[in-house]
């Protein structure tokens, strides 16, 4: 919005300026009447023609900034959009590692609970030999 009241504040000090150096410049040379307003009417018409060509010219680079911006808006939601679709990726690829390892602990655990109750069931059955060979004795 500040770039707005520069560019007011810009274009009411050139016309400004470029009137009063005109009558000035006018007022001050010898010339007749008509002269005076074809030289009047040449200068403005100047002027304007110079405004133009920098209205011109400020529209061409307002369209440029403008179209700068939409092309980065949507390199940005490109990004955005594909942010989740990588994420969700990498949860997967997470998930199914977890589960692979989750299901080596307990393979590796059913197997050590599985020989461990092997051990005890052998001790067990031992001691209980051992205590029906003492009875018998």
């Amino acid at each position: 919005m500040s770039g707005n009241k520069n560019v007011k504040g810009f274009l009411i000090g050139f016309f400004a300026g470029g009137t009063i150096g005109a009558l000035v410049a006018l007022l001050t040379t010898p010339k007749s009447g008509k002269e005076f307003r074809s030289g009047i009417k040449q200068k403005s018409e100047e002027y304007f023609d110079e405004a133009d060509k920098y209205f011109t010219e400020s529209k061409i680079k307002a369209n440029e900034y403008i179209n700068e911006g939409k092309r980065k808006y949507a390199m940005i939601m490109n990004d955005i959009k594909s942010k989740p679709d990588e994420m969700l990726k990498d949860a997967e690829r997470v998930f199914n590692d977890t589960k692979v390892k989750t299901k080596d602990v307990l393979h590796s655990g059913k197997e050590k609970i599985e020989a461990e109750t092997e051990r005890l069931k052998s001790s067990v059955k031992a001691g209980i030999d051992a205590y029906k060979e003492a009875k018998n004795s």
